[in-house]
């Protein structure tokens, strides 16, 4: 993991302080961007309290929203308000019923003043070391013009920071009003996304730091904002030996020459209803006699249907989760984002010591990531879990029962570090399977297919079927001897 600063200020989300690598530089003006409803507001009081539990004294200027009502709505979102100060500036309904008029002065100058007296008043006073502002763009409306305007905000800005204080300020962007000037007077900008993607945020500046950059995903919670970034794989990493994993059947280890090595990707493939989960299971099987944890993650199946499956061929999946010894976590994958779903597994692996992985299926992943570059994040989740020393299956699902030998359907077989795959094969007018070894870079395989059945009493793997052509079409045919 990347080393955290001690002398960050934490931004009160711990999603966004690992993006951020700590949190943000102390004694900064940091800019928050984003539409309306984005969570802007929101992520402001996260600061606050984050600053306010430690003990700090902050305070919340706000020019647009009354202090009751965003107290009414960090309640809705369980945020804790004690040992926050408000200075509420926002327009009263009094303030419609006034008819004024300036003969001399422009309205902007004669309302400027009095808020900046405030202003400066209320700082002086409490001192505080965390500000928000929200919004600046209010400050737009008191100035004359756009020189003015950052003259400003750069003086407003510079102030607070003398005062002590690190500024969090929030601005809304439109092609009538864009912000660009705002970014380049602030020391970080936060843009925070509401889109055809879902919620997401970003990090586009940070001075004097590096930061995690791409686009991460937020979710708004009744607990506030939760930030989920993208995963880096490179930056976790465990001591392991790559020894090889057996299966516990003795027919499919010859295949395999011992079994699957930790910190290897394996692709078991193969058409609908072939025995893709129950061969995953069977490694979590012999896994769990060794008093190891595995977890699958289902796409399609629900877990008390591959429960009962698995307990119908001798595979005690109930008592494994019982035991510890084996999760099954239900993922709907319209609802999980590809970074909130790494996420999840980031915690099986790290907390629960998961040391065998499956995802099933690939299919089921791609909705996950909703458009977006899926050999991407399957590239990232996949390090990640090899560097930490993780056998990994990935279950495949091919669209022809026979026919054409096609690995998968979306391209992602250079990930994998071995290929299992099970094909129909159609004999004297009986269905049969087999299975059969591709790829498997860390050692040598058998060359030859076998007959894979499962039975009640779990995975039976026959002979090399060596005396068979065109088993890899579906179609094989006796080869007659000389």
């Amino acid at each position: 993991m990347t080393e955290i600063t001690n002398t960050r200020l934490s931004t009160g989300v711990a999603g966004l302080d690992e993006i951020l690598f700590g949190g943000l530089m102390p004694g900064c003006s940091y800019l928050v961007r984003g539409g309306p409803g984005s969570g802007k507001t929101t992520l402001g009081l996260h600061f606050l309290a984050a600053g306010a539990a430690n003990g700090e004294k902050t305070l919340f200027i706000t020019l647009e929203e009354p202090e009751a009502k965003l107290r009414a709505n960090a309640a809705r979102r369980g945020l804790d308000r004690a040992g926050i100060e408000f200075l509420d500036l926002s327009p009263t309904s009094a303030f419609f019923a006034q008819v004024e008029t300036y003969d001399i002065f422009t309205p902007a100058e004669v309302e400027r003043e009095p808020i900046t007296r405030q202003i400066t008043e209320q700082v002086g006073a409490l001192k505080p070391t965390r500000v928000f502002l929200d919004p600046i763009t209010q400050f737009r409306y008191l100035t004359r013009d756009v020189f003015q305007f950052r003259r400003q905000v750069l003086s407003f800005l510079r102030f607070l920071v003398e005062q002590g204080a690190t500024v969090l300020f929030s601005s809304e962007s439109s092609p009538e009003a864009p912000d660009d000037d705002l970014q380049f007077l602030s020391d970080g900008v936060i843009e925070i996304y509401n889109d055809g993607l879902g919620r997401g945020i970003r990090v586009n500046k940070l001075r004097g730091s590096d930061f995690r950059g791409g686009r991460h995903t937020l979710r708004m919670t009744d607990h506030g904002l939760e930030v989920y970034p993208r995963l880096m794989p490179d930056e976790t990493r465990r001591e392991f030996s790559m020894e090889a994993i057996p299966s516990g059947v003795p027919e499919l280890d010859e295949l395999l020459h011992g079994g699957l090595e930790r910190g290897a990707v394996t692709i078991i493939s193969g058409p609908s209803g072939v025995g893709k989960t129950t061969l995953g299971l069977q490694f979590m099987k012999e896994a769990a006699g060794r008093g190891e944890h595995s977890v699958i993650y289902t796409f399609e199946e629900e877990i008390e249907i591959m429960v009962k499956r698995a307990e119908a061929i001798n595979i005690p999946a109930r008592v494994m989760l019982e035991r510890g010894t084996l999760s099954l976590v239900k993922v709907e994958p319209l609802r999980w984002s590809a970074d909130e779903f790494a996420s999840l597994v980031r915690r099986q692996v790290e907390q629960e010591q998961a040391r065998v992985v499956m995802l099933d299926s690939i299919a089921g992943y791609r909705l996950a990531v909703r458009g977006e570059d899926l050999t991407a994040h399957m590239h990232a989740l996949t390090k990640y879990l090899q560097n930490m020393g993780v056998a990994v299956l990935l279950v495949a699902e091919s669209s022809a029962v026979v026919g054409d030998f096609q690995v998968t359907d979306v391209g992602i077989s250079y990930l994998a570090d071995n290929i299992v795959f099970l094909r129909y094969l159609e004999m004297d007018g009986e269905m049969r399977k087999a299975i059969g070894v591709l790829k498997k870079r860390m050692s040598d395989f058998e060359k030859t297919l076998r007959e894979f059945e499962i039975t009640r009493y779990g995975i039976k793997v026959g002979k090399p079927l060596t005396g068979l052509r065109g088993i890899l079409r579906g179609e094989p045919e006796w080869v007659e001897k000389s």
